[in-house]
């Protein structure tokens, strides 16, 4: 294992903890957004802006079927899977001019070369075709 490749690992792994700590907290706290002027504010990557990952299409086999999460993911829902944030974590993603309001709705993106996962319903409002870098952040509990 080289050094850089380590360095990148512990780095990744911190901001993962990070991202998982930031998630639980903020899951905790929100209880649902109903209507735009509920929505949370987002809250900015260290430095602002925001959080860039890649991210692909959800295979055809997990729709119908229950998730890590508990939920059953139909092609409508709109979510996200992820490996290591927890199962209900709020995020806003973005793609091209679009923004949207989500949250992880199941454990492990479908290919080891992405690391969100996006449902069929997800990847339409932004429009999303296949692979294609994305940018997330957390969204900040009300109030």
């Amino acid at each position: 294992m080289s050094v850089s490749f380590a360095q990148r690992a512990i780095l990744l792994g911190a901001i993962a903890l990070l991202g998982v700590v930031a998630a639980v907290a903020i899951a905790e706290r929100l209880p649902g957004a109903r209507s735009s002027k509920d929505l949370p504010r987002a809250v900015p990557a260290p430095g602002g802006g925001w959080y860039r990952a890649r991210a692909g299409l959800e295979p055809q086999q997990v729709y119908g079927r229950p998730s890590a999460c508990g939920e059953t993911l139909e092609r409508e829902t709109l979510g996200v899977s992820h490996p290591v944030l927890v199962c209900g974590a709020k995020l806003y993603i973005g793609h091209g001019n679009t923004e949207i309001l989500t949250q992880v709705v199941a454990r492990e993106p479908g290919s080891a070369a992405v690391q969100f996962g996006l449902t069929e319903g997800i990847a339409r409002e932004l429009g999303v075709r296949g692979r294609t870098t994305i940018r997330w952040r957390f969204a900040a509990p009300n109030g």
